[in-house]
């Protein structure tokens, strides 16, 4: 059980609605903090798991500028400007390079890199306020390796990496630890959507990846949401600028 390691943060979880975002909001609730939960439009799924949580639902388009803002000012009326910010959102679509729509390029790049570094613009003077502060951005083991047909979401994926890297050097100075976790293939519902474009079952589609995993099975949301609780704990601070890559050995690099 996750001891209660961030009682007295307020954190914001973005792309919260299901899967590993919501595994994220659950996981930094049971640690301690005040969790608001965004995503792309309002649901029943994300009222429910503000409720659940004891939470706030703040749904918004993070590749608006202004719904950004918005999102963040009313986190900060409702329980203080945000000391966590995890930015789990994220938008793909797949098609061969030369068939690869141009507008649809930069809603992927607006959406995954563009809303990151809003977001983290938008919570800066808070966190400076309150001398401290802890983001986690969301990447994948795609912004590192590549995929094919995956342009967009790589080339933004790989950006939000480089992000980190120089937000880490800059902002650390400041009691400000920016990290990445890259998770791997992980049991999240993309899974399912990776099995009706292939016209198999889902458990064919599992197993396919875990075939390509030295651990030999794909990773599971509440892993990749007790690495977000890692990297948010400010009882460590040596991590700074740092991409964790939890995917069960399939790429061992330097990123």
């Amino acid at each position: 059980m996750t001891t209660r390691i961030l009682d007295g943060a307020v954190a914001l979880v973005t792309g919260a609605a299901q899967g590993m975002g919501a595994a994220h909001a659950r996981h930094l609730a049971a640690a301690g903090a005040r969790v608001a939960v965004n995503d792309r439009a309002a649901s029943a799924e994300l009222t429910a798991l503000a409720d659940e949580l004891g939470g706030l639902a703040v749904p918004g388009d993070v590749s608006q500028r202004a719904d950004v803002d918005r999102i963040v000012a009313t986190v900060t009326e409702w329980a203080g400007a945000p000391d966590v910010l995890v930015a789990n959102h994220a938008y793909m679509t797949m098609a061969p390079l030369l068939e690869a729509d141009l507008d649809d390029w930069w809603r992927v790049v607006d959406t995954n890199l563009g809303g990151t570094f809003a977001l983290i613009q938008a919570v800066l003077p808070g966190m400076r306020g309150h001398g401290r502060g802890r983001i986690v951005v969301v990447s994948s083991e795609w912004g590192i390796t590549g995929w094919p047909e995956a342009t967009a979401y790589c080339a933004s994926k790989a950006g939000l990496i480089s992000l980190v890297k120089t937000l880490g050097r800059e902002l650390a100075p400041e009691g400000i630890v920016v990290n990445a976790l890259a998770p791997g293939v992980t049991n999240t519902p993309q899974l399912a959507v990776d099995a009706k474009a292939a016209g198999v079952e889902l458990a064919e589609v599992i197993d396919s990846y875990a075939r390509g995993i030295p651990l030999g099975r794909v990773g599971e949301i509440d892993e990749m949401a007790r690495a977000v609780v890692f990297l948010s704990d400010f009882r460590q601070g040596a991590m700074v600028g740092q991409v964790l890559q939890a995917n069960g050995g399939s790429t061992r690099a330097r990123a």
